[in-house]
């Protein structure tokens, strides 16, 4: 299942990661572990912030892509299931309204 992850990463230990220079190589190590199929970064409430999507076989996953966040960089993950256009086409979301309206 897809799934859009957000990692919030607290200024610290970040910002000692970046005045040691070892903060990029990390999150390279991160990203080349957990394959994800997008990445972004930006700036969410002050922090710094990580948007990815990855596709996840199993729950039992979970762990694998976010233990390296909360271990390396203390970071707060929030995972979000998402669909595509095509996946939406394909739930039978027209016949939902029917049964539901």
């Amino acid at each position: 299942m897809r799934m859009l992850v957000q990692v919030r990463m607290p200024h610290e230990p970040f910002n000692t990661l970046v005045r040691e220079g070892t903060a990029g190589k990390k999150l390279e190590q991160i990203l080349q572990a957990i394959k994800p199929e997008a990445v972004y970064f930006t700036e969410i409430a002050g922090r710094r912030t990580g948007i990815l999507i990855v596709d996840l076989q199993d729950a039992s996953k979970i762990p694998a892509l976010a233990e390296p966040w909360f271990l390396t960089f203390q970071a707060d993950i929030e995972l979000h299931p998402v669909m595509s256009p095509e996946d939406l086409a394909r739930s039978g979301i027209d016949s939902l309204g029917k049964k539901w309206a």
